[in-house]
């Protein structure tokens, strides 16, 4: 695994900002880092940029340490803080291409690395404006400019969509998946769990400094159920009315439930895919005429609220 988050603590006097907290994640995954305000996340995340250190544990970026190499460590990682610093007369351009010199990049590799980055970010046409003139989805963008000018192989985003306009945050969502694909590991953090979930392949989900669980979301959903038995859940929609249909599923073999929500009949089978296929072809069998007929996916956020307590520090 690219990143390997080893049994970490962070205490500040006696409060436990981090508690034992210890997880994983490779290149092109984006790991979605979840946990109320106070949770320990944004420590966390300054942990692994190098911008803190811990007070016991480690944190490991392709084989090299943060705590015992900071210096080599910091070249691997690209960080984002939900707030760019607002410097009064600097413009797009000079701050990335200060940046790119702190990093060593040379030019004439310099320019040309600014100006990849400036066109992938959509920042050719603001280059010449100061920070301080640019709305908050221009600054999330130039941050993510920043965190990418030295190409590092992990990305870490705190709130990086925190008050985007929805169209920024749709650009944004559609550069990570870009990101991803390319092969950077991504972390990012978000209290928009619905728009979160459309990119994570996976999550951390935190909560008094302390891990709730962690992995990709098969994985968080296979753990978060109980039963020994497969069971899948799914929606109908029928043409027409549906008392008929929730009486007949009420009668057919592996349904364990059918209820009337909505216009949907919601149904849970014992049983895996193979089963809902089986139970769609009996119905059009007996002549239902089925206009829509879904797994339901429980969405990260129900995930979310399954697992934590609210509890905060």
């Amino acid at each position: 695994m690219l990143v390997q988050v080893q049994n970490l603590h962070r205490y500040f006097g006696r409060t436990k900002a981090v508690d034992d907290l210890s997880f994983d994640f490779g290149s092109g995954q984006i790991f979605g880092f979840i946990g109320p305000n106070g949770a320990g996340k944004t420590t966390t995340m300054r942990i692994m940029a190098t911008l803190d250190e811990p007070t016991s544990g480690n944190i490991m970026i392709n084989g090299t340490s943060v705590t015992e190499d900071p210096e080599r460590a910091r070249k691997l990682v690209g960080f984002m803080p939900d707030t760019l610093p607002t410097h009064r007369d600097i413009t797009v351009h000079e701050y990335l291409d200060f940046f790119a010199r702190a990093y060593g990049v040379r030019n004439p590799q310099r320019d040309e690395v600014v100006h990849s980055i400036e066109e992938f970010t959509n920042l050719l046409g603001i280059k010449e404006k100061t920070l301080r003139a640019l709305s908050k989805g221009m600054k999330q963008r130039v941050s993510l400019a920043r965190a990418l000018v030295h190409d590092p192989p992990l990305l870490v985003l705190d709130e990086p969509a925190a008050g985007l306009d929805p169209r920024a945050r749709v650009e944004l969502r559609e550069l990570l998946k870009v990101l991803a694909q390319r092969g950077k590991a991504i972390l990012i953090s978000s209290h928009i769990l619905t728009e979160l979930a459309e990119i994570v392949n996976g999550a951390v989900i935190i909560e008094h400094g302390r891990m709730v669980t962690a992995g990709t979301i098969d994985q968080i959903l296979a753990g978060a159920n109980q039963t020994d038995r497969a069971l899948t859940k799914v929606l109908i929609r029928p043409l027409g009315e549906l008392e008929p249909l929730h009486r007949a599923l009420l009668e057919m073999p592996h349904v364990e439930a059918a209820t009337i929500d909505g216009e949907h009949v919601e149904v849970d089978l014992d049983g895996g895919e193979e089963v809902a296929c089986a139970l769609l072809a009996e119905l059009i069998k007996r002549e239902f005429k089925v206009l829509e007929f879904k797994q339901h996916r429980v969405h990260l956020e129900e995930i979310f609220m399954t697992m934590t307590k609210g509890q905060v520090q």
